[in-house]
């Protein structure tokens, strides 16, 4: 996990007990020793954790106060030799105020305090009464206990054992602020912001805390890890549930149980590559770090030493088998819904500006077909358009199926398109005679020749028809072929007027369809078809069946589409190294009983891989997509980009020379990735 970038958080609800300090530091110390045996490398208490927060003037007693940097030496010993490195809260003086701190600890050691910046003074709250804010102090040393530690809003904690690992706190109010002090950590290089809050609870606060969790871990590129006060605390006036959470980029990694009246460790393994990635590809991140007078030029980094988990010690975080498929289920139909009608928004666009008098495309009773068929069909019925305004073509050769046919005529017959059928083998066998090609000798000679005589003859057919009735040629190509290189060149299926499933990848083709039916989108027959669809084995059926019966299968060519998704979002969108890819790809695919499937998601379909296979077809990704399918890509038409995953057209998301090499790619795979 290390290895790859990876920091495992926490948040903690230690036992807490109003105004006693020695069962507080003894419930820290307990969090602190459970956190080391689960391998947790940031651990983030609640605010004031120590004391107990909600101890009104008892805040100002002079013994409290002693007992608490007492009991910091002790939490101080307590961590040494512990993986963690803790942030802990408590009230501390410093020349004559006093202030409500964060306390970063490693392993022995206390590295620096961070006073609270933004004190609530409003409805239940009374912090000014008490605490002096920290805004403004910068470069100031405290001491505690004895110890002379850097003081003030300007730390970012570093690991200097895990790159990436850089850690910035603030305290409960400061991220309710328009401008919380977290945003400028982030600007000065820190991926992880922490939280120590004691915010009560009252109902739809936890509701505004996941908003204020996700909005500033995605507005700032960076996790944010958030620990609230729990049971224990005073209920004199107030009650409080121990909410955890933990967000990266937008993204909720895990969340802690609620009003749980034994302390809990909410545990998730942060991605600070990906974090820095994000960055790096995310300009307006930068520029606004040097509008903000680059803070990581000002502010102090605290490097700190720790005791990280070597070896393998699996992963705390949920990882998306099917990265570009919808996965929350209660904005499931939205987002679907939302996936259909960029396509379908993009194609009425076209036809408005083109003035065409009809859609022309080729149907061949497949996955890709059949989807673009269905962004046809409703794009013509929201601009009150007959669907017979769609020209559809089933065009049979030497491998189709009568299951296929079979299909693509249902289709056309169901949704109402003007249809017909022309048959291109005796035009194939034609040009395979001209350019002497063996198989017009008698020879069973089924090559790429061969297929895309057949490929190229089925565009050159449609452009021809489009011309003839002045329309255009819909592109059924999906974002995996094009990531693969699996179409033909030119006059080939890479080619159309516009491509609107240029954006969408085949796992995402097939969910979409799944939902249709689903949904009840057209009638019971079109379901049945849609079914026997997505039911047909992956194939361009561009060889003859072989004497058993058995069709030309895709996956068995170039991979599973569901591993080359995932390859694909995690290589373009994130720009990782293949053994990253791989070890992401072994815990999402290794056990199809662990982890959630989309909604719905049959149980047919549902596979494992061992690492022998994500190695295998992770190396052909690598090659067909960084080697050889550049050109392909170079050269698409026109079509929407669907998924915030990434598109590959050269006028958007990827641009990249055609005449590139994967060896980086593949070494990098060799090297780290076993076998078996």
């Amino acid at each position: 996990m290390h290895c790859h970038g990876f920091v495992r958080v926490a948040t903690s609800t230690p036992r807490v007990r109003t105004a006693d300090v020695s069962y507080n530091r003894d419930g820290i110390i307990d969090e602190m020793q459970r956190a080391h045996a689960a391998h947790v490398d940031l651990l983030v208490y609640p605010e004031m954790c120590l004391s107990s927060y909600a101890l009104d003037d008892l805040v100002l007693q002079d013994a409290l106060l002693d007992a608490v940097e007492t009991a910091v030496v002790a939490v101080i010993r307590a961590s040494k030799g512990l993986s963690p490195v803790s942030l802990i809260g408590a009230p501390l003086r410093h020349e004559g105020r006093l202030y409500n701190c964060a306390l970063a600890i490693a392993d022995g050691r206390l590295l620096g305090v961070v006073p609270k910046s933004y004190l609530p003074n409003y409805r239940e709250f009374y912090e000014k009464r008490w605490f002096a804010h920290g805004r403004g102090i910068r470069g100031k040393t405290i001491s505690v206990a004895g110890n002379e530690v850097p003081f003030g809003t300007d730390l970012v904690f570093a690991s200097s054992r895990l790159p990436g690992f850089k850690v910035f706190a603030e305290i409960c109010e400061d991220f309710w602020a328009p401008d919380p002090p977290s945003t400028a950590g982030a600007l000065a290089g820190a991926t992880i912001l922490a939280n120590l809050s004691a915010s009560d609870i009252t109902i739809g606060k936890s509701d505004e805390r996941h908003m204020l969790c996700r909005a500033q871990s995605a507005r700032t590129a960076s996790a944010y890890v958030y620990s609230a006060a729990g049971h224990g605390e005073s209920t004199t006036d107030l009650a409080w549930d121990g909410q955890g959470m933990i967000f990266e980029l937008g993204d909720m990694l895990a969340e802690s149980e609620r009003f749980e009246l034994r302390p809990e460790l909410c545990t998730a393994d942060v991605d600070s590559d990906r974090i820095l990635a994000e960055r790096m590809r995310w300009q307006t991140f930068n520029d606004n770090a040097v509008e903000a007078g680059r803070p990581e030029d000002s502010y102090r980094t605290i490097v700190f030493d720790h005791s990280p988990s070597t070896g393998d010690i699996g992963l705390a975080r949920p990882i998306r088998r099917y990265p570009f498929v919808p996965n929350r289920p209660n904005k499931l139909d939205e987002d679907c819904f939302e996936a259909f009608n960029i396509q379908v928004d993009g194609l009425m666009r076209r036809i408005e500006a083109t003035n065409a008098k009809c859609l022309v495309i080729g149907l061949s009773g497949g996955l890709d077909s059949t989807h673009a068929l269905i962004v046809c069909a409703k794009a013509c019925d929201r601009l009150d358009l007959p669907r017979s305004f769609i020209r559809g073509y089933t065009m049979p050769g030497f491998g189709t199926s009568k299951e296929t046919k079979s299909n693509a005529w249902r289709l056309m017959e169901d949704f109402g398109v003007s249809a017909a059928e022309i048959d291109i083998v005796p035009a194939s066998n034609r040009m395979l005679e001209d350019i002497g090609h063996p198989f017009a000798g008698g020879e069973p000679v089924y090559d790429t020749t061969f297929e895309n005589v057949q490929a190229g003859l089925r565009t050159d057919y449609l452009f021809r028809l489009a011309g003839q009735h002045n329309g255009f040629v819909v592109g059924t190509g999906d974002l995996s072929e094009l990531a693969l290189g699996w179409c033909t060149y030119g006059v080939g299926d890479q080619m159309s007027h516009y491509a609107v499933n240029a954006g969408v990848p085949k796992t995402l083709i097939q969910y979409l369809i799944r939902w249709t039916v689903r949904t009840n989108q057209f009638d019971h027959s079109t379901d049945e078809v849609l079914a026997a669809v997505l039911d047909t084995e992956i194939s361009p059926e561009l060889i003859p069946a072989e004497a058993t019966g058995a069709i030309q299968s895709t996956e068995a060519k170039i991979g599973p589409y569901s591993l080359a998704d995932f390859y694909l979002h995690h290589l373009v969108r994130y720009g990782q190294r293949p053994s990253k890819v791989a070890f992401l790809a072994w815990h999402a695919w290794r056990d199809a009983k662990r982890g959630l499937w989309p909604h719905e998601f049959p149980d047919a379909a549902k596979r494992e891989y061992a690492i022998g296979e994500i190695r295998h077809w992770l190396e052909s990704f690598c090659r067909r997509f960084f080697a050889f399918s550049q050109f392909k890509r170079s050269a698409i038409p026109n079509g929407p980009k669907v998924s915030s995953g990434g598109a590959l057209s050269p006028r958007g998301d990827w641009r990249a020379p055609s005449d590139a090499v994967a060896d980086v790619w593949l070494a990098e795979l060799h090297a780290n990735v076993p076998e078996e």
